[in-house]
């Protein structure tokens, strides 16, 4: 009911670390606005760290549930708020058990996933320096509820924002020989980005090159000095993320110089990298987790998630969550003003994560199952 933006989890970040506390963790404040909690292993050091991201969108909810939003113009529409219940569920049934906890457990409540990269400031500050594995969830609108997903390799897409700007010389329309018009060549960058994916790129590749926003003069009878272009790549394959964002520059000055413009493009530097699983860990969690059933090989998806930085340093798996409920009415895609989470299925992301607190031994795992 009270939704913070990226770096504005201020309440939330205080009601979860009194929570943790309340419960016997020791924490500490991390990447501004988010919690990490800690508890030490029984002898082990190979760290296990739990994450979970906090912050809401700015969108305006529709839902008309009892807990609806009492900020107006933000919502959970990505189930954050969901990710979050879950792990601190999974908290409590973690330390009910710490006598058969080896390893130590980090437990990281991340802010600022929705574009303000808060998993590269938890790295930054050094918090993952003594991790070994890490795990991740996330509620999926592409999975039947209570179906676990997840995959060996690429899962989700590197995701990356670009701005272009072509600098020409503006005028009056009644006299364009006296103007360098940069909207006819922004024109014709449009169309020539769009043939890097098209005669550039194995059409068996995933890949996404889209161009949304653009503008230029004001005005119908004014040529602008200036006028920009913003995009999006995407793709599972980092190699072939390099080479495009090179392409793109290269068009983009060249096209512009022989018109005599400048072109520039400028990659928003805390753009996302590819989520890319820990194949073997993959094979090893879907072994541990069958207890939970419904575990599936889920499809690729482009879409940008920034746990991605946790797995260029560090092995780990990051799953999802099925939530899509046609007989309860959810069935709204994430980023949606009616999108909800169904509820019924939150305890198997706490099993889930106290399950994966265990992972690197196998043998308390199964004394817990006799349990």
């Amino acid at each position: 009911m009270h939704p913070e933006i990226a770096f504005e989890e201020t309440s939330t970040a205080s009601y979860i670390e009194k929570e943790l506390q309340i419960i016997g963790y020791n924490t500490i404040r991390a990447a501004k606005t988010g919690v990490i909690a800690t508890i030490p292993g029984l002898k082990g050091k190979k760290t296990v760290a739990l994450r979970a991201d906090m912050d809401a969108l700015n969108i305006k909810e529709e839902t008309n549930v009892d807990f609806q939003s009492k900020f107006i113009g933000k919502m959970h529409a990505c189930g954050h708020d969901a990710h979050s219940a879950m792990l601190l569920g999974a908290a409590k049934i973690i330390i009910e058990n710490k006598n058969y906890l080896i390893e130590p457990i980090k437990l990281i409540f991340q802010p600022g996933e929705e574009g303000g990269a808060g998993a590269k400031y938890i790295i930054e500050e050094g918090h993952l320096k003594d991790v070994n594995y890490i795990f991740g969830l996330h509620m999926w609108h592409d999975l039947p509820s209570g179906v676990i997903g997840t995959r060996a390799g690429p899962v989700f897409a590197s995701s990356d924002r670009f701005f272009i700007k072509i600098i020409g010389k503006g005028g009056h329309v009644a006299n364009p020989h006296q103007t360098i018009d940069p909207t006819a060549v922004l024109n014709d960058i449009y169309a020539s980005l769009q043939k890097i994916i098209s005669r550039e790129v194995n059409p068996f590749e995933p890949v996404i090159l889209a161009l949304p926003k653009f503008g230029g003069s004001e005005a119908h009878n004014i040529i602008p000095s200036e006028a920009f272009l913003q995009g999006t790549l995407r793709t599972l394959n980092p190699d072939l993320r390099e080479y495009i964002r090179n392409r793109i520059s290269e068009i983009v000055v060249g096209y512009s110089k022989a018109w005599r413009c400048k072109g520039i493009v400028t990659f928003d530097p805390l753009a996302y990298p590819a989520v890319v699983n820990t194949a073997d860990i993959v094979d090893k969690c879907l072994i541990i987790l069958q207890p939970l059933n419904n575990i599936q090989i889920m499809d690729q998806s482009m879409v940008g998630e920034d746990f991605a930085f946790y797995l260029e340093q560090i092995p780990g798996v990051f799953f999802t969550l099925g939530n899509y409920n046609k007989q309860k009415g959810i069935i709204y895609p994430h980023h949606h003003p009616q999108f909800q989470v169904d509820e019924t299925v939150l305890w198997k992301g706490s099993a889930l994560f106290s399950i994966l607190a265990f992972y690197p031994r196998w043998d308390v795992l199964n004394k817990l199952n006799e349990i």
